[in-house]
């Protein structure tokens, strides 16, 4: 009990749930963190290594995303322990019963992650009515198709480079992680004229200084084959973490960079498309060399922005804009906050949150819902 009880401060967690269905093969936790702006939302993840630690901060995360964002939703967050490959037939009855299993917590609601998709969430809606980053042929704004997390964090970047001394046009990048965020990115900062010389996934990690052929390494992931197909020189993944370029884009699992490999990323900004991809310790490292991080919550909120907009019914044209003013605005602030403070961007972003939050939890629930 104490060992759950670690997680809790004045924020949250509201509550964890524990979801278990041994005859659908289903294990997982349900984090729901805080819930004074609005009914939370927040995603679910599918990894076999995934745990309550990893849950509960990526719901905190939810909780400063939503709050920073300005949205009138809490954070929470979902994990199911299961390899996101099994076979098509048994990955519907694991989110069918996960589904039934979170019928109840109705002040969350579920949207896709890292090993789900648009159909993970329709499985979930027929099941139990609610849940967002549906398909676009039963109402949804499809986060995947349109790029939602990339979109923001490239506006992020957009902004960012006016710090860092960056034109995009030539600068290098370096994608961890070419899945739904790493592909889009990828993509949208192609247009801009920034060239990829190093992308890794599951399977491994390539790399050329002269720049990889992005239509190819699109062609490899829509097929469902691994980048390392691509051919030349294939290196373990975690060798990405070698790989110098002017932009470092996380895009995939937490805790990426880590004290053991810090001092080996050679790059000038580190727009954090993952959640919590390092902590803030490391953070601080590579303020101190100069290095412009952006943090998570602000940097990749596309996604949940989409599904809020999703949620209320908009559409897709306006989620785009809403991505784009929302994000570009929000960096801009915390990083001419850095500027005038010398701050962390982490602490200039959790002080927005912060202050975002509180407003919401120490006004009465008469005022909110008038």
């Amino acid at each position: 009990m104490d060992d759950i009880f670690r997680f809790s401060d004045r924020y949250g967690p509201k509550m964890i749930v524990g979801v278990h269905d041994p005859k659908a093969g289903l294990k997982g936790v349900v984090v729901v963190d805080n819930v004074a702006r609005g009914p939370a939302i927040g995603g679910t993840r599918m990894a076999p290594d995934v745990s309550l630690e990893e849950c509960f901060r990526l719901a905190r995360a939810m909780t400063f995303k939503n709050a920073a964002a300005n949205l009138p939703h809490g954070g929470a967050k979902s994990v199911i322990v299961a390899d996101p490959r099994m076979p098509l037939d048994d990955k519907e009855k694991l989110f069918r019963a996960f589904a039934r299993a979170i019928r109840d917590i109705a002040d969350y609601t579920p949207g896709p992650d890292m090993g789900t998709n648009e159909i993970c969430m329709a499985w979930i809606k027929d099941e139990i009515g609610r849940a967002i980053g549906l398909p676009e042929e039963i109402g949804g704004i499809p986060l995947d198709e349109i790029g939602a997390t990339g979109l923001g964090l490239v506006a992020a970047i957009d902004v960012a480079k006016d710090y860092c001394g960056l034109d995009l046009n030539g600068a290098t990048v370096v994608i961890q992680g070419f899945g739904s965020v790493g592909k889009h990115t990828a993509r949208l900062l192609g247009e801009k004229g920034a060239v990829l010389v190093g992308v890794c996934d599951i399977g491994g990690a390539i790399s050329d200084p002269d720049g990889l052929d992005l239509d190819r390494l699109l062609a490899l992931q829509a097929a469902g084959k691994s980048v390392i197909e691509y051919g030349g020189r294939v290196e373990d993944k975690d060798a990405i973490v070698d790989v110098a370029c002017d932009i470092w884009v996380p895009a995939a699992r937490p805790d990426v960079i880590t004290a053991d490999n810090v001092n080996r990323l050679k790059t000038r900004l580190v727009p954090q498309g993952a959640n919590i991809p390092m902590s803030m310790e490391i953070e601080k490292i590579l303020h101190d060399r100069g290095v412009l991080v952006l943090p998570d919550f602000i940097a990749n909120a596309g996604g949940v922005i989409c599904g809020a907009v999703e949620y209320r019914g908009g559409t897709r044209e306006e989620a785009k804009a809403i991505i784009v003013e929302t994000v570009s605005d929000n960096i801009r602030t915390i990083l001419e906050k850095v500027n005038d403070t010398k701050i962390l961007p982490r602490e200039a972003a959790v002080m927005l949150a912060r202050r975002r939050l509180l407003e919401a939890m120490e006004t009465p629930d008469i005022v909110r819902a008038a």
